[in-house]
């Protein structure tokens, strides 16, 4: 590894070193079981395995990583407790009168959020697409069908998982339409995101060192 990639890969590091400290304390004795916290927070640490092994090749902006670092909190959390009972949740619940709690829309509007920087910075660097309108669309795109795909896995869970797990993690609290709020949410995320990000994603990523041959 180069000392350029070296010096780049220190806050991604710190990162990674605080996220093991705040997973191995949440994962301790979890409100929602093991389990539950599991399901959530698997696939984020998933993608934190595929991202650290593919560092060499691909280093990514410290944007994208911060963003991912956020994300993580929010799922630890969520998953601590479930997210149809986070403490946040519920305060805001009784604070502004809603009829359900909705800390998971939180989780799934950063499901916009994240991966739209992700799959933006993947698509500019990866392949001959320029920054426009069809990079636009086509980030959106893969953010509504990761979203579509998220609302499977839930699904898929719920059937397959213990009742009481599979309803915790589907979290859709007697909600006939959270499927599709969550996927709504995620691509809000995502129209949000790309204008208003752009610019600072563009400078952290002319920041990152060219990847190890």
């Amino acid at each position: 590894m180069t000392s350029a990639l070296r010096r780049h890969a220190r806050l991604p590091l710190v990162l990674l070193a605080v996220l093991f400290v705040i997973c191995v304390a949440s994962a301790w004795s979890p409100p929602a079981g093991r389990v539950s916290w599991a399901l959530e927070v698997g696939p984020g640490l998933a993608e934190i395995a595929v991202l650290a092994a593919a560092y060499r090749r691909l280093p990514l902006s410290h944007l994208v990583y911060v963003a991912i670092f956020l994300h993580m909190q929010i799922l630890i959390y969520g998953g601590y407790y479930t997210y149809a009972l986070t403490p946040l949740g519920d305060w805001a619940k009784d604070a502004f009168h809603l009829t359900r709690n909705h800390y998971d829309r939180v989780g799934h509007v950063a499901l916009g959020v994240v991966p739209s920087l992700l799959a933006r910075e993947v698509l500019l660097r990866c392949t001959p697409l320029q920054r426009g309108r069809w990079l636009f669309f086509l980030v959106c795109s893969v953010v509504l069908a990761f979203a579509a795909f998220w609302e499977l896995l839930e699904w898929w869970t719920a059937l397959l998982a213990a009742p009481d797990v599979g309803t915790a993690f589907l979290g859709s609290q007697g909600d006939v339409w959270d499927a599709q709020w969550d996927m709504l949410l995620a691509l809000l995320g995502a129209f949000v995101t790309l204008p208003l990000l752009a610019r600072a994603q563009d400078a952290s990523m002319a920041k990152v060192p060219a990847p190890a041959p």
